[in-house]
């Protein structure tokens, strides 16, 4: 346990220099000797390896599946292997929104600082005078309203699930979406369009506290009511359904006896705009790898 322990206040460490630009300490971290197998001991290495997945301190983009079933064995073992980056060109996303677009502004502003290696060249909302549409049409990025719009000045505008997916993957050529606070059901055309190339992002811990209906101060007012002690925002791959998809990253953040729902959601945002863009980054770099149980595991860039 106390090795465990160690070995997480190393990579935390380690995450902590490097979001601050703080230069890496020389040489490599010690590696551990394997364990003898053992169920008991099988079972909490696996445990290990979720922890690390959660925190978005994780392993290399391994695309053929030999290499990845070798880079996830290792990860089990308690060895961590960084991934050295190549060189490509920028990814394209596509980014959804129905507010006013705080998770999209970090991730365009992490594009265009450099922490992530993309661009964003489209914004779609299924509310065409939200604060995030206003952004993107603030910055030249182009803008999408999916679906149709029955009520109000907007009556009328707006795209069908095809014309859509058409538009996303011919005129805007992109490579991944984003949903960051929209809140109607992505279509199934849209996922099978994307397969593992779409991203969300929950003010919960998912599983808990997740479907339809658990969105925004929702989430927080159920969490302050059950009386849980930790929440924090989840990011994970989106499927056709609310909430339900492969898990890809977590941030634990503390639920105080006396917290009110606002004052849950101001400490869940900051991470919000921290985990998401270190996903984003990964998910464009070719960082993330796949368990042959489905379970998506994002490497550690170099």
């Amino acid at each position: 346990m106390l090795q465990r322990q160690a070995a997480g206040a190393q990579l935390g460490l380690r995450g902590a220099r490097r979001g601050a630009g703080l230069p890496s300490p020389c040489g490599p971290m010690p590696r551990r000797a394997a364990p003898a197998p053992n169920p008991s001991a099988r079972a909490t290495q696996l445990d290990a390896l979720r922890a690390a997945s959660t925190s978005a301190l994780h392993a290399s983009p391994c695309s053929q599946p030999a290499r990845a079933r070798r880079c996830v064995a290792a990860a089990a073992h308690g060895s961590l292997p960084e991934y050295t980056l190549e060189a490509r060109p920028p990814a394209r996303l596509a980014i959804f929104v129905s507010g006013g677009g705080s998770n999209m502004k970090a991730i365009h502003a992490a594009c265009l600082d450099g922490r992530i290696n993309g661009e964003v060249v489209a914004v779609v909302s299924d509310i065409p005078s939200c604060g995030g549409v206003s952004y993107a049409r603030e910055h030249g990025i182009p803008t999408l309203t999916y679906p149709l719009v029955k009520k109000g000045e907007a009556a009328g505008q707006g795209l069908t699930a095809s014309q859509l997916v058409d538009g996303l993957r011919n005129t805007y050529d992109a490579e991944f979406v984003l949903l960051a606070g929209y809140l109607k059901l992505i279509p199934g055309e849209l996922c099978r369009a994307f397969p593992r190339a779409m991203l969300n992002i929950h003010p919960g811990l998912l599983p808990s506290f997740g479907g339809k209906g658990y969105y925004g101060e929702r989430v927080h007012k159920a969490v302050v009511a059950s009386g849980a002690r930790f929440t924090g925002p989840t990011v994970h791959f989106v499927d056709e359904e609310f909430d339900t998809g492969p898990i890809l990253a977590q941030r634990v953040v503390p639920v105080y006896p006396t917290d009110t729902p606002k004052q849950v959601a101001a400490r869940v945002l900051k991470e919000e705009h921290a985990v998401y863009p270190h996903c984003v980054a990964a998910l464009c770099d070719g960082r993330i790898a796949w368990r042959e149980d489905g379970v998506p595991i994002l490497w550690e860039a170099k």
